[in-house]
């Protein structure tokens, strides 16, 4: 690319210039918790606790913001058993199990190139030193 280039020479993957209504599901999907959750009740619908447990590292208000939005999003669906005291259980939606794919896409991708990634993060911090 020479100096002064200014014109993108590609077309771009996907264009919003004006809001196309992804950003809103994008932010959700990129928070720094709704993954761990998601990857968490994969296997099967999860209480509280456990999720807590399970997801290292958040807070109690935290994973409750999360499951919340969740819910609200349509990802998660919430069951409360009527006991004494009462049981919630979190499960992934159907459309909270379709997410679980491309998910899995983007663990593999990391896995294939944490080792480039890693290399590169050194180069970069070496130059700038």
């Amino acid at each position: 690319m020479s100096e002064g280039h200014t014109e993108v020479t590609t077309e771009p993957l996907v264009s919003c210039a004006e809001e196309c209504g992804v950003r809103d599901v994008q932010d959700r999907l990129g928070d720094k918790w709704t993954v761990h959750v998601v990857v968490e009740l994969a296997p099967g619908p999860k209480r509280f606790r456990e999720l807590q447990r399970l997801v290292t590292g958040i807070s109690q208000r935290m994973l409750t913001l999360t499951l919340r939005r969740l819910e609200r999003d349509g990802l998660v669906s919430r069951t409360v058993y009527p006991t004494t005291p009462p049981q919630v259980e979190y499960a992934l939606t159907e459309t909270g199990h379709s997410m679980t794919h491309l998910i899995k896409q983007l663990v593999d991708w990391s896995l294939d190139h944490r080792a480039v990634i890693a290399r590169s993060r050194e180069a970069w911090d070496a130059r700038t030193a």
